[in-house]
């Protein structure tokens, strides 16, 4: 599975190393990505979905299902993607 946020999108951008001496050298930034259960109540079943710390916030102040729609319609999301922990 690669490094991609479900909710956002967001993925792996690539910068420079600056030593001391302006020296560059190239290097990934990397997202900060966490694997966490959530409960969905419209479909009344736990989901696993793979987010970033910004999707987490997006998830607090909207709720989890305007999230997962907002993300299809972006086309971060394929709703056949999300992982169904139990029903």
């Amino acid at each position: 599975m690669s490094k991609v946020c479900q909710i956002t999108g967001k993925k792996a951008s690539v910068g420079n190393n600056v030593s001391h001496s302006k020296r560059r050298t190239k290097r990934k930034f990397e997202v900060n990505l966490h694997t966490k259960k959530f409960y969905w109540v419209e479909q009344d079943m736990w989901i696993q979905l793979r987010l970033s710390t910004r999707a987490l916030r997006t998830i607090n102040k909207i709720g989890l299902n305007a999230a997962l729609k907002k993300a299809e319609a972006d086309g971060n999301l394929d709703f056949k993607d999300i992982t169904i922990v139990s029903l």
